[in-house]
């Protein structure tokens, strides 16, 4: 929803003259994501920045914010949107945002893994489409319930805390796609349901060997139509989008299998050991060797 900025003459640094935008892991960090889930609240990291967080994107992780109460303008992808009292905003992968938050706003910023949301019970079809897009909707009671169930078990130490964080996150994300159902119209839903058939081909398939022109035939569309559904949806080309699903299947393979670097990659479809770390060492700002070493402490 486009929004008059009417008077609150908020400043975005480096909006728009970056040519560089940052990847942070976390609302205002680069740290590595530390948790099954991470829950921190909005004052405590802007009231550090003067209220206001630069234009950034996530490789790694889709984000929630809930405004319990306060005002945020948000830059999405070149669209401006305004977060107030009793709201809350999805921010999906790869999505450009930067905020301006009115001083003194309260509420909370849950960030979720890609592994937890591609791990839905029902990860593909609409609500797999619906993710891929920010979303906006307004909390009800019983979605803020969950919202409080899911932050006691952040902070709880039990013993199934783990297990409990991703059941709950998952509903959370759930809950999110359906409370920002809308009465979309007919070109919009046959865009999203487009792009459910595009990520169902995809997760069958990652190899590198198979290009945007392979994944287009395999729908009956031309490639510039797949590259106008995935740039609807997702805010980034077809072949970003592939590159990253395959980057992202190639850290749960480093993370949780004892696969050689080189076999990893040739599961992908890369030819060339090499050539593939190159690639991985792009995206993820790592080699493929040393981001497995974190998961061998």
């Amino acid at each position: 929803m486009l929004m008059d900025a009417g008077g609150i003459n908020w400043y975005y640094s480096c909006m728009y003259a970056q040519t560089l935008i940052p990847n942070f892991q976390l609302f205002g960090e680069t740290s590595a994501f530390p948790d099954v889930i991470h829950h921190e609240r909005i004052r405590d990291r802007a009231r550090l920045h003067d209220w206001k967080i630069g234009t950034h994107r996530h490789t790694d992780m889709v984000q929630l914010f809930h405004m319990e109460r306060g005002a945020a303008e948000v830059r999405i992808d070149g669209q401006t949107h305004r977060l107030q009292d009793g709201e809350l905003l999805y921010i999906p992968v790869h999505a450009v945002h930067g905020f301006a938050f009115r001083q003194g706003s309260e509420g909370g910023v849950f960030s979720f893994p890609l592994t937890l949301t591609e791990a839905l019970p029902a990860a593909s079809g609409d609500l797999a489409a619906r993710l891929t897009r920010p979303l906006r909707a307004t909390c009800d009671a019983a979605f803020l319930r969950l919202l409080v169930a899911l932050v006691q078990a952040f902070e709880d130490t039990g013993t199934f805390r783990a297990s409990l964080l991703a059941s709950l996150g998952q509903a959370v994300l759930i809950s999110v796609a359906q409370a920002a159902l809308s009465e979309d119209d007919a070109e919009e839903a046959a865009t999203q349901r487009r792009m459910g058939d595009f990520v169902r081909f995809l997760r069958e398939d990652l190899s590198a060997t198979r290009g945007v022109g392979d994944y287009a035939r395999a729908m009956g569309i031309t490639t510039g139509h797949l590259n106008r559904i995935c740039r609807a949806a997702s805010g980034v080309s077809v072949s970003d989008y592939i590159e990253a699903a395959r980057m992202t299947e190639a850290r749960r393979l480093l993370a949780f299998t004892q696969l050689s670097i080189a076999e990893i990659g040739y599961r992908l479809g890369y030819t060339d050991p090499s050539y593939f770390s190159r690639r991985f060492r792009s995206v993820a700002g790592l080699t493929p060797s040393v981001y497995r070493q974190q998961f061998l402490a």
